[in-house]
């Protein structure tokens, strides 16, 4: 198994590895910890509105902000990210605004809209289907003849499904320019890994389809910035997708709707927290290579929550939504079945009116 040996390139104390002796310009360094100073305190704020009543149900991530940040400063302009739904910190990252992520968990249309100058699909929460959707955009791509890439992000959960196992087996016979980006949590909800699948690694599964496989420390931003850009070059050259397997661990519950401490012992993500988060990490390389500066990273958090706390306020100036729009933009003519759920619908208003 030394193939999927982790691949790490900043320790939990904030030093280089040995492996790791790429030159990193201070403004890219501190442009990643903005990102993920931004995106966990969205995080934050988005739980802090549904318990307040303000949002709807809202699914976590802080504590994968490296996975997520890194591997989505990597790509293009023109390249393609297919979301989860725990994956608004990538969405973000790649020029998704604040307030189109809040409007989604809101429940408007407006939410599942990208940005002009950007391409990226709806949130999927049915697990794993976006991978096959993903292989299609790439293999568009390729038959275009354009430069561009996709990348599509899962939970290792979505390594159970049917799905994930069709888009990996298209994307390599036909040598999509895909990368299949798993953020292994290590929890499929309440379910822990060694009770979803017998083997040790994600990114062993590669080897059923003749593809690169690697596994990453999902905590580390530099790992999965550098190792994405590498896969994602892979890409463009023809040679085909890559299965990334970014090793990491999410602090809190797996939605809003759930209670993490029934299935899971709380103390290992305290003790997380203080050893190996990605922020802090990213702050002790910083404060080790003499680029920390307290002055700055207070401006930082200060235009941070700002942009966060606009982004509330234009959420906010939205009508709240219509829940008919359920029914409308499925198919182009409603089928009987989601006629009849329109019309209970209907009646059961009609029932708490009266």
């Amino acid at each position: 198994m030394t193939a999927f040996t982790k691949v790490c390139y900043l320790d939990e104390q904030g030093y280089r590895t040995s492996s790791f002796t790429e030159s990193i310009p201070t403004s890219l360094v501190k442009k990643m910890y903005e990102n993920m100073l931004l995106v966990r305190h969205f995080d934050r704020k988005a739980i802090s509105l549904q318990r307040q009543g303000r949002l709807g149900t809202y699914v976590p991530f802080e504590g994968q902000e490296a996975a997520q940040v890194g591997s989505a400063m990597a790509l293009n302009e023109q390249d393609w990210l297919f979301p989860t739904y725990r994956d608004h910190a990538a969405s973000i990252t790649f020029g998704h605004s604040l307030a189109t992520m809040l409007l989604y968990w809101n429940g408007r249309v407006e939410g599942c809209i990208s940005p002009p100058h950007r391409k990226i699909f709806p949130p999927a929460v049915p697990i794993a289907t976006q991978l096959p959707h993903a292989t299609g955009a790439a293999m568009a791509e390729m038959y275009k003849q354009t430069n561009n890439a996709v990348i599509v992000y899962f939970g290792d959960g979505a390594t159970s499904e049917g799905d994930f196992h069709e888009g990996l087996n298209i994307a390599s016979v036909f040598k999509a320019p895909v990368v299949f980006f798993n953020q292994n949590n290590h929890y499929a909800i309440s379910v822990p890994i060694e009770k979803q699948m017998n083997s040790r690694t994600i990114a062993q599964k590669a080897v059923a389809y003749d593809i690169p496989g690697i596994k990453i420390d999902g905590n580390d931003i530099f790992a999965s910035y550098f190792i994405t850009i590498e896969a994602l070059e892979r890409a463009r050259l023809g040679e085909g997708p890559t299965l990334i397997e970014a090793d990491t661990w999410r602090y809190g519950a797996h939605t809003t709707a759930d209670d993490p401490s029934k299935y899971r012992d709380q103390a290992e993500s305290e003790r997380k927290r203080q050893t190996a988060d990605p922020i802090l990490r990213l702050e002790r390389l910083m404060k080790n290579e003499g680029i920390w500066d307290e002055g700055w990273a207070s401006t930082v958090t200060e235009k941070v929550i700002l942009k966060i706390e606009r982004a509330v306020e234009e959420m906010e100036a939205f009508p709240k939504a219509d829940p008919n729009d359920m029914f409308h933009h499925v198919f182009a003519k409603p089928t009987w079945t989601i006629q009849q759920q329109q019309d209970d619908y209907h009646a059961y208003i009609r029932g708490v009116k009266e």
